[in-house]
């Protein structure tokens, strides 16, 4: 009999594909290094085993991924372990901040404030910051989890967002969530931009991100490769100085 702490671990395993599929990843009938049996290979060490991948992505299959084999995808696609194995936190490593129950009770808040330059970093790990690098807030009308605040450096978003602003961003799971012309905070390979962005799709998929600056009369817009590396959040609010 399957124990509950395995089928769970199936269960993460399916979202963690899916999301390897929007970005990319994996395509399931790809020739060029990207399909179902090239992902077979890096997880089971066989190409000829992508039908036991399609058993673990069928929820009526017996059949479920092994912690080892669990452990293998961490490795090989950057997949956040203590989530994959335990079930903490995002499959990415962005563990921003849960619901607070001491909200409104003199509770730290649910939207982590942070630097720029932590944010932009490989992974927030809240236990390896200084208490000057983060904090954490609330605000009226901006509740749940997965919420970040970071300063603005520059002036590429100007007249709609300055220099010296703080954003609050909500964290998007999927790239199909993404909206044409919204402004979002883009995290790839360790920079972060604020910007309008445009999906560039490739069979359907998302494989490119067009990032548009308000004050483009200063800087152009440019093309950005969508890899395992990339997280977007969506900016829902703009603090300003008064």
């Amino acid at each position: 009999m399957i124990t509950e702490d395995r089928l769970q671990l199936n269960e993460r395993f399916i979202k963690v594909f899916k999301i390897l599929e929007d970005r990319g990843e994996i395509v399931k009938n790809d020739r060029n290094g990207k399909g179902m049996g090239d992902f077979a290979e890096r997880i089971l060490g066989n190409r000829a085993y992508g039908h036991i991948i399609r058993a673990y992505l069928n929820s009526d299959d017996k059949r479920v991924i092994s912690y080892s084999q669990a452990r293998r995808l961490c490795r090989e696609y950057g997949i956040n372990e203590s989530y994959m194995l335990d079930g903490v936190g995002t499959p990415f490593g962005l563990d921003l901040p849960k619901v607070s129950a001491d909200i409104g009770a003199g509770g730290p808040g649910n939207i982590l404030f942070t630097t720029t330059e932590a944010f932009a970093g490989a992974s927030l790990d809240i236990s390896g910051f200084s208490t000057e690098e983060h904090s954490y807030f609330s605000l009226p009308g901006l509740s749940g989890a997965g919420l970040v605040a970071f300063p603005i450096n520059g002036n590429s978003m100007d007249p709609v967002i300055f220099d010296g602003d703080v954003v609050i961003c909500r964290q998007v799971e999927s790239l199909q969530d993404i909206r044409d012309n919204k402004i979002y905070a883009v995290k790839n390979n360790g920079s972060v931009w604020v910007k309008y962005v445009q999906r560039i799709l490739h069979g359907g998929r998302v494989t490119h991100l067009k990032l548009i600056s308000a004050n483009h009369l200063e800087h152009d817009p440019f093309i950005e490769e969508v890899n395992v590396h990339t997280r977007l959040y969506q900016v829902v609010r703009r603090i300003s100085n008064i």
